[in-house]
């Protein structure tokens, strides 16, 4: 039977009024974290109050010995 581990990465949206995500980091961290055998398995937008993204929740797994 296989078993996997799990990771959540909380990725912070930057500056006081733009909300956004530095797509560039969360590339470069995603292709370190596969590297080393995690995949995405999905993404959760967390809000503030009135729908301003807060931050971008990511669920990764990989498979285990």
């Amino acid at each position: 039977m296989k078993r996997f581990e799990y990771m959540t990465l909380d990725v912070p949206t930057q500056g006081l009024w733009s909300n956004q995500i530095n797509a560039q980091e969360l590339t470069n961290k995603l292709n370190q974290l596969g590297a080393k055998g995690w995949e995405v398995i999905s993404t959760v937008d967390l809000n503030r109050s009135q729908g301003a993204t807060k931050s971008l929740l990511v669920m990764l797994k990989r498979e285990i010995d």
